[in-house]
């Protein structure tokens, strides 16, 4: 079965960086659309950022330039580099995957179960 397993949040003073990490398994991990989506307590999910096969990653306005997504086949793994952090960034993080393309789209067919950042 598909699993998706997030790992690096924690807590982090502003201007700080962290790297998230989630580790795919159960399904053909190279040719999904992968993505991470972000929540706080009484919003909305909303999307961070998505990477496709063949598309260029795409970003939230709000993360563009401080955020890369990217991900390594190899290790069947995606990443989420979060550079020059804002309290604003705190929430939990969720890897998602999609047999095609989604963009920051929600609807992803399969989630992870998260993992917190929180930024100080």
């Amino acid at each position: 079965h598909v699993q998706l397993v997030e790992s690096g949040g924690g807590s982090v003073q502003a201007g700080g960086s962290l790297r998230l990490s989630c580790a795919a398994s159960g399904y053909t991990y190279s040719s999904y659309c992968m993505a991470w989506f972000r929540q706080v307590p009484g919003k909305e999910r909303e999307g961070v950022a998505a990477i496709g096969v063949y598309e260029s990653p795409s970003y939230a306005t709000s993360v563009m330039g401080r955020f890369t997504i990217s991900k390594d086949n190899t290790k069947n793994t995606l990443y989420l580099q979060m550079d020059s952090l804002k309290p604003e960034d705190s929430a939990m993080y969720y890897c998602a995957a999609h047999p095609w393309f989604r963009g920051l789209n929600p609807g992803y067919q399969f989630w992870g179960q998260g993992t917190q950042v929180t930024v100080s």
